[in-house]
């Protein structure tokens, strides 16, 4: 197949935030687009609006004055649906009803013409209930663009249980065409997005509610560990929590109540309080003239300890940590000991990357009181800081002497609290095992599941991409362990990553 000629029409239903980034990417990429609104002024503004980024855009040296004013041209409001007759696309962004985009693209079959594409633009209503009353549901296909639309590059091509495959890649081709990222997916609940997402919101609420640290460290650690453009907790005040909690609800009750989606109960507090986040001037956080965002838990100045030896296996994930140690003019010997698992020894202390366990319960596993665990880091080379847990039986002593060695290493050391996983590390493998399980179920592919999460939420990794890179093996360890210490089904293995492991036990990928 291929992508929409230019000439060919577009129509947009929804001069919203999300239509009206709709029209300027379509007239941008050629097409004359027709913008529908109930609402006449509404569009009016939205096409004055798009002509005014057009000016910027040109201000700014992104766009050919001679090119925004065809593409500010090419933008007509049309008063009636009926004017929508000759459209080859239509594109709908209305308010987020089943019944009622129903009622819009009921009508609209009876006025376009036969060959015309019918999209929506939904982010949360299965493509399939929204097609299931049409004469022809074949040509009803998912476009779920992401706001604010002419900048995120993400779009979810969503195939309902009857649209034609043919209607579904020119779909694609058409959003290619127009500069995006788009992706195939099946119609499920949250799609790939909204599903896979998840566990960066959940996870760290549940890190809150068992006290692993307060918001402003937890979201410290997943930034500056983790390489996430912003933490979990000051993303839920920006999308509002009302907004969040809904979707939660929806996926959780969508997939009739899997634990693996339940909501929080801290989250739902916030919504009964009215705290929503940024737009009332408190969430997590409080907003508003002279109101200073609270600092992360950070340690305080250790001494430099005498010795620093690496222990167990060699290891490609301990590789870049111990170049970093040993750059700052630590001998880096291999000692031996009974314990094969990669890690360091500090001046006695054990340590070791988080592998799902608690330091309290590797340091009884393995009758060794001073252990202390590390959490994942996106870069160990470029991090500035690193998240640790001591046991409960690690003296004082020697866990000072484990933040002695990170901070010559230049690291600001944060302390989490004993938990289970540690913070990046249970998100990241919580991540990957969703998104193993939208392949595995047939939502969409390896490659579309990272590349969602990149281009539609900015993840500084596509999570299968994570995983591969942490070890698959790790990452079963992981969910593993968090399942044994919780006994709760929320931790389950995706069966698509036991089969990788299985048949490629020391070597498993998803991407090769």
């Amino acid at each position: 197949m291929a992508a929409l000629d230019k000439g060919s029409i577009v129509a947009v239903v929804g001069s919203g935030a999300m239509g009206s980034g709709i029209a300027q990417v379509a007239a941008s990429a050629g097409h004359q687009v027709l913008l529908f609104d109930t609402r006449l002024e509404a569009a009016d503004k939205a096409i004055a609006e798009i002509g005014k980024t057009y000016a910027k855009l040109v201000e700014k040296g992104r766009m050919e004055a001679g090119a925004a004013d065809e593409a500010r041209a090419r933008l007509k409001r049309i008063g009636t649906l009926q004017e929508a007759a000759g459209a080859a696309l239509v594109v709908e962004a209305i308010v987020e009803n089943l019944d009622a985009k129903r009622a819009l693209f009921g009508e609209l079959e009876t006025i376009v013409g036969d060959d015309c594409i019918l999209a929506t633009n939904t982010s949360s209503i299965s493509v399939t209930a929204i097609a299931a009353q049409l004469r022809r549901p074949e040509r009803l296909v998912g476009m779920h663009f992401f706001n604010p639309v002419p900048l995120m590059a993400l779009v979810e091509v969503i195939s309902g249980i009857a649209t034609d495959k043919a209607v579904a890649e020119t779909t694609y081709d058409t959003a290619q065409a127009w500069g995006k990222n788009p992706v195939h997916a099946k119609s499920t609940p949250g799609f790939i997005v909204n599903r896979v997402a998840r566990p960066y919101y959940a996870e760290a609420l549940r890190l809150l509610l068992e006290q692993a640290a307060e918001p402003a460290t937890i979201d410290a650690v997943l930034r500056d560990c983790g390489g996430f453009r912003m933490g979990p907790f000051e993303l839920m005040d920006l999308i509002g929590h009302d907004v969040n909690f809904s979707v939660t609800n929806s996926v959780y009750n969508a997939y009739f109540g899997d634990p693996r989606f339940t909501p929080s109960i801290l989250q739902q507090e916030l919504v009964n309080a009215g705290f929503l986040g940024r737009k009332t001037g408190r969430g997590f956080y409080r907003y508003g003239e002279g109101v200073e965002k609270p600092a992360p838990q950070t340690e305080t100045a250790q001494p430099r300890p005498e010795s620093v030896a690496l222990i167990g296996s060699e290891s490609a994930q301990l590789e870049p940590l111990a170049a970093r140690i040993a750059a700052a003019g630590f001998d880096m010997a291999r000692e031996e000991t009974l314990d094969a698992t990669p890690g360091f020894l500090c001046q006695g202390a054990a340590v070791y990357l988080t592998d799902g366990r608690t330091a309290t319960e590797r340091a009884a596993e393995a009758w060794h009181d001073d252990t202390v665990i590390y959490d994942l880091l996106l870069d160990a080379a470029g991090a500035t800081r690193i998240a640790l847990a001591r046991a409960d039986q690690c003296s004082i002593e020697a866990y000072h002497a484990v933040v002695g060695m990170f901070q010559a290493a230049g690291f600001a050391v944060t302390r989490l609290d004993d938990v289970p996983g540690m913070a990046v590390m249970r998100t990241v493998a919580m991540l990957a095992n969703e998104a193993a399980d939208a392949v595995n179920q047939g939502v969409c592919s390896a490659l579309a599941v990272d590349i969602a999460m990149q281009k539609g939420v900015n993840y500084p990794r596509g999570p299968l991409a994570w995983a591969d890179s942490v070890g698959l093996e790790h990452i079963v360890a992981v969910l593993a362990n968090l399942a044994t210490s919780y006994g709760e089904d929320r931790y389950r293995v995706s069966p698509l990553l036991r089969r990788k492991i299985a048949a490629n036990p020391h070597g498993a990928k998803f991407h090769a």
